[in-house]
């Protein structure tokens, strides 16, 4: 019997960390994810981090927004105008003006997250970033209609007699949904895999 053996992620030189909160707005009880990152992340790792932190698929537009308005994201030729500025060598740090970023994920479903700096701590080059320590809620499935659509979602999913019960189950591929699930293995393979 042949072990397979994991590759070896590449350590962070010693830079400091943040610690970043990062929350979907709109959602009772909060849904939420603790990640730390290197300081010199771009915007560009961060939505790979945020994607892999929730476990959004990345198949959707996005876009930052900072404190003053200005917008950062992949610009879309077909709607953005010249002036949409890429988040591909932008830094955190050099956007995160005020105490929070926002971050919105498919504009159609409008995924809101409302990102703040906890800590800033020094660095550690033992540590493999980026790493989650923490978290609360499952991610709702994408293209369930927004916060909204979310909320019948898990009421449907909560009541087998629900009409739509049936019809999500087998579009989710599971017969019951618990909105307070979050595997943290699962969210950490899902990080080990961004390249930073």
């Amino acid at each position: 019997m042949t072990m397979a053996t994991k590759t070896p992620r590449k350590r962070i030189a010693a830079t400091t960390i943040l610690q970043l909160r990062i929350e979907l707005r709109g959602t009772k009880p909060k849904i939420w994810r603790r990640v730390l990152v290197p300081q010199t992340i771009t915007l560009r790792k961060l939505h790979s981090v945020i994607r892999a932190a929730f476990g959004w698929s990345g198949g959707h537009l996005h876009e930052f927004i900072a404190g003053d308005g200005e917008r950062f994201g992949s610009p879309d030729p077909m709607y953005d105008d010249a002036e949409a500025l890429s988040s591909d060598n932008v830094r955190l740090t050099t956007v995160l003006r005020s105490s929070t970023l926002s971050y919105v994920y498919d504009f159609g479903d409008y995924w809101d997250h409302r990102i703040t700096v906890d800590k800033m701590l020094p660095g550690d080059p033992l540590l493999e970033l980026p790493f989650c320590i923490g978290g609360a809620g499952a991610t709702p499935p994408e293209d369930c209609g927004g916060v909204s659509g979310y909320e019948d979602f898990v009421r449907a999913m909560a009541d087998p007699d629900h009409p739509e019960h049936a019809h999500l189950a087998q579009w989710i591929g599971a017969d019951t949904w618990d909105p307070a699930a979050l595997d943290s293995i699962e969210v950490n393979d899902r990080l080990a895999q961004i390249k930073l």
